[in-house]
């Protein structure tokens, strides 16, 4: 209940508000009032002066009267006419002639004043105007209202006309009838305006009382729309402390409650969507339906789909594993899956592991998916295994070669003068090859390992090129009759280009490379050999004239123990380790390596290195710097 305090209500602005409209109330009823009363009172005295009104015929009888010679016998028939003529309204009726001698008065108990003078001034000046006359007079004696009505008296002639004034009627009527009429009404309206200053007054006061109660759950209706949209910035006015009040503070202290535990779950929130974003794994969360929520960036790039999408959609559908399984057998076995999305583009193989989102109560209202990129990590156990299984293959024929030629000089071979030393030079070349392919797996183990000691110089690229091709021509001079035979042509840029390089390492390059190109290319083959400079960079190309390598292949020619052609590679004593090595020596000098090869025409493999322009003069003025 809403309560007033009385001592102070009656001066608040609520009372005062109340107090104008039934004032106001008021006003307008009296002028409605008045004009009322007014009206009724003009209408009252115009039909009082009707019925006051003394007949025609009595007119012109006493005009008739008036004409008689004989004074007494007239006043006799005048006293006659009156008395016969009853008018409750009528108090006094004189009739008074042209000389101004009262001739009769219907007033019994004031006959002496027949045959006297009247004193009246209006009656004379109706004689001498010969006009009507009337007027409202207030008897102050006896504090009654008259209406008095002065009306000339015409003698007729013998045409029936009135001509000539005889005298005039004077008559005097009580208008109390009237007023008492009107002072009933307007005392009704009186107690009928007090009645609705009355009502107006509490009618108000309900008004405001009302308004004290309804505008404060209008306000609170009003704050709890704002809650509800989201804006926790507004208050709710405490009026007084009653329920309304302690219902307003209420509403305050749960807004601000509100407002502070949504900032700490906005706050939460985008702490989450921080963490989410920035984690190298998937997360998917679904509603207990299995139909997506939330989804990172990360789990967006693996699905290759948007967020957009992604919510609302089945985890099923987006992990495509609806044919294998259902939300059911997510829940109940969490085991983690191996989810394969490797295309042309890519490679991609993630490992699923699935969560329940449960509540205290055990129901579970989601599932969480976390996705992990094993993809470098299957390849590197593929790769670990299919370098174990190259590394015992190739291994495996070197030793049951020599344990085949060891086992034959066991036997007695090793008498045979023809045969021993065949089977002695095998046994030895057998020995250096896995001599050799240990060298270059340590030396690629120490590279893996980051243990590989570089040292750096600044080399004239055009003379250490041209000493190493140099070499390949002075094997097939000094060969009297090599296998094969071979042509180097070299398209070397004129100015001279200085290196920082690893001297023995970047040789060991390129005399792999030139080896391949030896190896692969046809009996009288050329192989091209070039050396030139664009932008920052230093470009060596290799070309032979050899069958090429298919295009399936390229991606795989740096990779280690493949070979193009295996069982030739295997008879002209590679390891399918030295492109490998290539690869990884170029790299540690800040290079790139590739090859390019059309299948039947020959292969070309190009080297870019990290090259900035010296002049000669700056190369001495830096050593004798040193």
């Amino acid at each position: 209940m809403l309560r007033f305090k009385r001592k102070n209500f009656f001066k608040t602005i609520n009372f005062k508000i109340a107090l104008v409209f039934a004032l106001l109330l008021l006003i307008t009823l009296e002028i409605v009032g008045a004009i009322f009363v007014k009206q009724l009172e003009s209408k009252n005295i115009q039909d009082f002066k009707q019925a006051v009104q003394i007949p025609t015929y009595i007119d012109n009888s006493l005009a008739e009267q008036l004409t008689v010679s004989s004074t007494r016998k007239a006043n006799g028939q005048i006293k006659t006419i009156l008395s016969n003529y009853n008018n409750t309204n009528i108090d006094e009726i004189r009739v008074v002639d042209s000389k101004g001698t009262i001739r009769g008065t219907s007033d019994v108990n004031d006959q002496s004043v027949v045959g006297q003078k009247t004193t009246d001034r209006n009656v004379k000046n109706a004689i001498y105007n010969n006009r009507t006359y009337t007027k409202s007079t207030y008897d102050t004696q006896n504090n009654g209202r008259y209406y008095i009505s002065i009306v000339p008296l015409y003698s007729s002639n013998s045409t029936g006309n009135s001509s000539q004034l005889v005298g005039v009627l004077y008559v005097r009527a009580n208008m109390k009838s009237v007023y008492s009429t009107i002072n009933n009404i307007m005392g009704i309206f009186v107690i009928a305006s007090l009645v609705a200053m009355v009502l107006g007054l509490g009618l108000g006061i309900a008004i405001i009382i009302a308004r004290a109660i309804t505008r404060p759950i209008e306000e609170m209706k009003q704050q709890t729309q704002r809650i509800a949209r989201g804006d926790y910035a507004g208050q709710v006015r405490v009026y007084s402390d009653d329920e309304l009040g302690q219902l307003a503070k209420a509403i305050n202290n749960l807004s601000i409650r509100v407002e502070e535990s949504q900032e700490s779950t906005e706050a939460e929130r985008r702490r989450l969507d921080s963490v989410l974003s920035h984690m190298s794994d998937g997360v998917i969360a679904t509603d207990r339906r299995g139909n997506i929520t939330i989804i990172n960036e990360t789990a967006s790039d693996f699905m290759d789909v948007t967020a957009e999408k992604a919510i609302g959609n089945s985890i099923l559908d987006i992990l495509k594993i609806r044919d294998d399984y259902s939300l059911r057998d997510l829940i109940e076995n969490q085991d983690e899956l191996m989810l394969d999305f490797s295309s042309n583009e890519r490679d991609l193989i993630l490992n699923a592991y699935f969560s329940l989102i449960q509540r205290e109560s055990g129901f579970i209202s989601g599932l969480v998916c976390v996705l992990h990129d094993v993809t470098e990590q299957q390849k590197i156990d593929n790769d670990r295994k299919q370098f174990v299984s190259n590394v015992s293959h190739e291994l495996r024929t070197p030793l049951t070669s020599l344990r085949s030629y060891i086992e034959a000089l066991s036997d007695g071979a090793w008498k045979d003068p023809e045969v021993a030393p065949g089977f002695l030079k095998v046994t030895q070349e057998e020995t250096d090859r896995m001599i050799r392919m240990i060298n270059e797996l340590l030396s690629l183990s120490r590279m893996d390992s980051g243990t590989t000691r570089v040292d750096m110089e600044l080399v004239n690229i055009n003379e250490m090129f041209n000493y190493v091709l140099d070499r390949f021509d002075m094997i097939l001079k000094k060969d009297d009759n090599p296998a094969k035979y071979y042509t180097i042509k070299r398209e070397f840029t004129k100015r001279d280009l200085w290196v920082e390089i690893d001297t023995d390492k970047f040789t060991q390059v390129l005399d792999n490379i030139m080896n391949n190109a030896i190896k692969y290319s046809p009996d009288g083959g050329v192989v091209t050999c070039r050396l030139l400079e664009t932008h920052n960079q230093v470009i060596i190309s290799i070309s032979d004239q050899g069958l090429g390598i298919p295009r399936a292949d390229l991606a795989h020619v740096f990779d280690r123990f493949f070979r193009v052609d295996k069982a030739r590679s295997r008879a002209q004593g590679g390891t399918g380790l030295g492109l490998a090595i290539s690869k990884e020596v170029v790299q540690m000098l800040g290079g790139r390596i590739w090859v390019d090869s059309v299948e039947g025409k020959g292969s070309t493999f190009y080297i870019s290195l990290p090259y900035e322009p010296y002049e000669e003069e700056d190369l001495w003025d830096d050593d004798s710097q040193a």
